[in-house]
């Protein structure tokens, strides 16, 4: 009896000790319409260190009965403080369009830990048919979805990392209705744009869903920690007016930068060079101030870097930098140099070093800190004496001159517009420019006033034509824009002939456009509730299902000529009844 105890006592021991994994499904809600989206939530929790024991992936159960919009996964690691036990969780997420109505089943989701399958449990959802409700217009930001990437989900504080800010939508006319976009913004990060320019749309991407990139940025993290990006945003324009879309959040992890850090280190990443140099034109003289420039170039967090300072000292008096940038930001980080411009008086005569403050930055490359030192300026100042000595007589005369007129100023002229500026040369060159502006504006000004001559000459008051009906200026319009179809029929039927379909499809959507603008309809849409109220409702079915069969061939890998020629024959024959 007594070994009995102390078998299953070993035995309990061994299963606290060897950890426990927990698997679990659910759903936002149980009953959703056709034009819901269902959410489901998938968490897997792993106490102890079964996580280095997973020997599958999460394998999902049949999904053919929904079309699969999006997804996203987040894994978080901690620690129990009373237990002392490690707690692997990850969530992740799935975003289902049902294809079906009524009861539809959601088979179990699957994951293999140390030789043992783990299982959800089946569970079914309701989807009933969506309530139909007139309205003027249809919502279309319920069909549009917005996701941002993250390329680097692991960095350093301060170090960058890129996002991609994707729209999906089965309707490509809605990705042309997205703007107003609007990147993540939080106090713990650093958002810089790289591309706002919208790319090429992909008419087949994730889950038969088209796609378009709408901005590339970089995120500079700058606490360490996991790190939640707030979703990015923009508008839908529809008819209704603006619908605005979020996308998704994503936890990035910021690591903390290594200890050991030197003194001179402030907050730079990424990888510098430091110079100093003296951009005075003239020779550096005692009690007046020289252009000092300290130039901080390479890649990294340039534009919220802690630049170094020009270190005090008793040989001169430093002011406050203006800062100016030239920094651009590009898919593998941000580069570019940071010029602070320093005004620099020195205090005494002969040689003086103008030094900066200790530099150092942190390269994530190599994990390591790397400390520049200082950067030395050498200058030598002179003293007004010897100024005055090292002068020629032509720029000792020209000074007491300026002195003179600068002092000197008589009532009748004003002697100060002659003060002499040395090494100064008369430009030719911006001489004959405003001889050659006044010359043009000249001649304008004469054709100008022959040209009211001849106005006022040849004009004639003509008697007013009378003023026709509403209903038959309309018609005269109409009739003037009308849109001679054969010539599209012939150029579309050469085409066919040649195989240069991508040219038929062009010439197809100008022939559309010529014939919607004729009737005053500038949407495919607004055509469709014209031809039924003037047409016919049959007329407008088969506009409809033309468009269809129209966008279906155009995206189709392989075109044949048959189907082609069959398209041309609909196009003819239906826009020969809309032109009549």
């Amino acid at each position: 009896m007594q070994s009995r105890l102390t078998y299953i006592l070993f035995l309990l021991l061994s299963v606290i000790s060897y950890g426990q994994v927990n698997l679990r499904v659910t759903s936002d809600k149980m009953v959703y319409t056709t034009t819901d989206v269902v959410n489901l939530t998938i968490l897997l929790e792993i106490e102890g260190s079964d996580y280095n024991n997973q020997q599958t992936k999460l394998r999902s159960p049949d999904f053919s009965k929904f079309n699969l919009i999006g997804t996203g996964s987040v894994t978080n690691g901690l620690m129990d403080p009373e237990t002392n036990m490690v707690i692997y969780q990850s969530v992740t997420r799935l975003a289902l369009e049902p294809k079906q109505k009524g009861k539809v089943k959601i088979g179990s989701f699957l994951i293999t830990f140390n030789n043992k399958i783990y299982k959800t449990e089946p569970f079914e959802i309701l989807v009933k048919e969506a309530d139909k409700k007139p309205s003027v217009a249809v919502n279309t930001s319920k069909d549009v979805y917005l996701n941002m990437e993250v390329e680097d989900r692991d960095v350093y504080q301060d170090e960058p990392t890129i996002a991609v800010l994707k729209v999906y939508s089965r309707n490509m006319d809605n990705l042309r209705r997205v703007k107003n976009i609007h990147l993540p913004k939080d106090n713990n990060l650093d958002v810089y744009p790289i591309s706002m320019a919208k790319s090429e749309i992909d008419p087949s991407d994730y889950g038969n869903m088209a796609s378009q990139v709408l901005a590339i940025f970089m995120i500079f993290p700058n606490e360490s920690g996991y790190v939640e990006v707030p979703g990015a945003s923009a508008s839908v324009s529809s008819y209704a007016g603006k619908n605005k879309i979020v996308s998704n959040k994503v936890k990035i992890n910021v690591k903390k930068l290594p200890e050991g850090a030197p003194e001179s280190f402030k907050n730079a990443v990424g990888n510098f060079k430091v110079s100093i140099s003296n951009v005075s034109k003239e020779k550096a003289e005692v009690k007046k101030p020289i252009n000092v420039l300290v130039k901080v170039s390479g890649e990294g967090n340039l534009k919220n870097l802690e630049l170094p300072k020009i270190a005090e000292s008793s040989d001169y008096d430093v002011f406050a930098p203006k800062i100016t940038s030239k920094v651009t930001t590009e898919n593998t980080g941000m580069k570019g140099e940071i010029l602070a411009n320093y005004l620099v008086i020195p205090k005494k005569a002969g040689e003086i070093s103008i030094k900066t403050e200790n530099f150092a930055f942190f390269d994530p490359s190599k994990k390591e800190y790397i400390n520049l030192g200082q950067e030395v300026l050498n200058v030598n100042a002179f003293s007004h004496d010897q100024i005055m000595e090292s002068r020629t007589t032509v720029e000792k005369v020209n000074e007491y001159t300026n002195t003179f007129l600068e002092t000197v100023n008589t009532p009748v002229l004003k002697t100060t517009s002659f003060k002499v500026k040395e090494k100064n040369k008369f430009h030719w060159n911006i001489l004959f420019v405003n001889i050659a502006i006044l010359l043009a504006l000249f001649i304008v000004y004469l054709l100008f006033r022959n040209w009211q001559k001849k106005r006022r000459l040849n004009k004639k008051i003509e008697p007013l034509e009378p003023v026709g009906s509403i209903a038959e200026t309309e018609e005269e319009i109409r009739e003037r824009l009308k849109t001679d179809v054969n010539d599209y029929f012939s150029y579309l039927e050469n085409l066919k002939d040649k195989k240069d379909y991508q040219k038929f499809f062009q010439i197809y959507d100008e022939l559309d456009s010529e014939v919607r603008s004729q009737y005053f309809q500038s949407s495919a849409e607004d055509f469709i509730d014209f031809l039924e109220n003037y047409k016919g409702p049959a007329i407008a079915e088969q506009y409809r299902s033309l468009s269809q069969k129209i966008q279906i061939e155009k995206y189709a890998p392989v075109k044949s000529s048959e189907a082609i020629d069959m398209l041309l024959q609909s196009i003819v024959e239906l826009y020969s009844q809309i032109s009549k």
